[in-house]
């Protein structure tokens, strides 16, 4: 792993033209995802909600045309949060966002990619004016993700954070993380997509110019995710939901060979320093926009409104410090005690390729659909 501290110190000239390479296939030879060779950006994830695709819809299209993602980065609880997305491209997602989190949110979007920054710019008063805002709540700063101080944002600065398919494109992911931790205030979340390999990739796939860009070969293996989120200091990382990769190509498939690769999503919570850490019964109750009734929090654990659940001692720190702390109601769990759900009582699922293959499964609502397609998620 790369020991730069920033993408512009000495020892990075290898990473220094990774940046210029993505930067070109981003900003100019991409024109829209009809361009990609491999499915990694336009991979299914999981149903979208009506609220998500009604905010969607109003997304101009010229920057939906551009959307590069794999994943939904969208969590629950929006409202009036401030956000940063990393790698924020056309600005598909920071729109859809600036619409969620309403006129008193904030959204930031930063990008390395001059095209891409001038397209967003160029649409926000249009977005503004359809969600009939008095003032933009939203704005877009040219940056590396790896270095967000050199971008102008300060410590404990955001609520949330998203990155969709961009930290793969990083030829240093710890450092993106060790950032995002920095900027991310006490109880903030990462809630992020992006590509996994099952085992670690070679440097020789890494040098593939094409299945770089393509968001393949920078793919770090999923066990890896845990160790970097643990050194860091984020709590340890809650696999959301999971859709193995395909490479239509079969020059890039034989090159890939045994190599797997999923796109998965993640949420990891920055916890206070102090955070008390004891297990606890919790009841949800109910009422976030677009999960009313109930709350998929992950993949292993679903919160029904009026259902008591028994949470470990981490998950109970995270929701008490975090945005949903006005969510739940609390009580102590003790020796005996009878809950409706325990998320001990269960296998919990950590390896995106089990969940993938446990999703394929599982078919989608017919009030679903795809996560994303040919011009991004519909």
């Amino acid at each position: 792993m790369s020991q730069c501290s920033s993408p512009t110190s000495s020892c990075c000239s290898q990473g220094l033209q990774t940046y210029d390479d993505v930067k070109e296939y981003y900003g100019k030879s991409l024109k829209s995802s009809k361009d990609l060779k491999t499915n990694a950006c336009v991979t299914p994830s999981q149903p979208i909600p009506k609220y998500i695709r009604d905010a969607l819809n109003e997304v101009h299209e010229e920057i939906s045309s551009r959307y590069y993602g794999c994943g939904l980065v969208i969590p629950e609880c929006l409202e009036n949060s401030r956000i940063l997305d990393l790698g924020s491209g056309s600005g598909r997602d920071c729109f859809m966002l600036s619409k969620l989190v309403g006129q008193k949110g904030y959204v930031t979007g930063v990008d390395m990619t001059d095209e891409q920054v001038e397209l967003s710019k160029k649409y926000i008063d249009y977005h503004m004016k359809k969600f009939n805002y008095q003032q933009p709540n939203i704005n877009f700063v040219i940056g590396y993700i790896e270095d967000l101080k050199s971008a102008g944002l300060d410590d404990q600065s955001y609520d949330i954070i998203i990155s969709n398919c961009v930290i793969n494109l990083s030829p240093d992911k710890k450092a993106v993380l060790q950032e995002a931790y920095r900027v991310l205030k006490d109880g903030g979340e990462m809630y992020f997509s992006d590509v996994y390999s099952n085992i670690p990739v070679s440097d020789e796939l890494k040098h593939n110019k094409v299945l770089w860009d393509e968001c393949i070969s920078g793919a770090i293996c999923w066990r890896d995710l845990y160790q970097i989120a643990e050194e860091i200091g984020f709590s340890t990382p809650r696999l959301v939901t999971s859709s193995n990769i395909t490479v239509n190509n079969k020059e890039l498939e034989n090159i890939i060979g045994n190599y797997r690769f999923a796109s998965a999503t993640f949420r990891l919570f920055k916890l206070p320093q102090n955070s008390v850490k004891e297990k606890s019964l919790v009841i949800y109750n109910g009422g976030i926009t677009g999960c009313e009734s109930e709350m998929k929090f992950d993949a292993n654990l679903t919160f029904k409104e009026g259902e008591v659940v028994e949470v470990d001692a981490e998950l109970c720190s995270i929701l008490k410090a975090s945005r949903f702390s006005v969510e739940f109601l609390f009580q102590p769990s003790t020796k005996g005690s009878s809950s409706g759900q325990c998320c001990s009582e269960k296998e919990i699922i950590r390896d995106p390729f089990q969940l993938a293959e446990e999703q394929k499964k599982r078919p989608l609502p017919a009030s679903g659909g795809n996560c994303c397609g040919p011009k991004g998620c519909c």
